[in-house]
């Protein structure tokens, strides 16, 4: 007969074979901006298709020379899409809108940016700065497809949507100093 501090141990031991590590973290990605950092923690079971895109963009270096090219004070900060002169940089593709996660655009959270159409995200993303609930999945309406969360940084991002904009190249809400993001990599 096993003593049950041995049962307890073995136990333990095939609870933790059974749970991988890395199948119980989620994906973090540091955004080095020039305004300071932005750590952010995906959720790739809630999202799998719109996380699996956001890390290979960061693995390609795309997201490297962006700017944040929309910023609205208590709405959002917006990125991935512009260098700095406002040159349009393609997203190589575009992912299934995955709104109906139950996730919702609650302050911190990122979402894709998308067109009308539900299903064209491509690479462009926002930091909700406010509670938007009404750019959530509801009956009728698809949302906009909360991915991840700001988990340090908060201040930063703060301090992004509160820096003076400009219109430029047809765009409001651009900073009018540009607010680059100089590197994304995965930790």
């Amino acid at each position: 007969m096993i003593g049950s501090s041995r049962l307890g141990a073995a136990l333990v031991m095939m609870a933790m074979a059974q749970t991988p590590a890395a199948e119980t973290e989620n994906p973090v990605v540091v955004l080095e901006t020039s305004m300071g950092d932005l750590t952010v923690e995906l959720f790739q079971a809630e999202a799998p298709q719109t996380v699996e895109n956001f890390l290979e963009l960061v693995d390609a270096g795309f997201y490297e020379g962006l700017v944040f090219h929309r910023v609205i004070p208590g709405f959002v900060i917006q990125a991935g899409g512009h260098t700095a002169d406002m040159s349009y940089r393609e997203a190589p593709r575009t992912v299934v809108n995955e709104s109906a996660n139950g996730l919702r655009n609650d302050r911190y959270t990122l979402a894709m940016a998308r067109h009308s159409d539900p299903d064209s995200a491509g690479a462009q993303f926002y930091i909700n700065i406010g509670d938007n609930h009404s750019l959530n999945n509801r009956r009728g309406s698809p949302g906009y497809t909360v991915f991840g969360r700001v988990s340090e940084g908060m201040a930063v991002a703060d301090a992004i949507a509160a820096v003076d904009t400009t219109t430029r190249a047809s765009m409001g809400d651009v900073p009018v100093a540009a607010v680059v993001i100089n590197k994304a990599t995965r930790q």
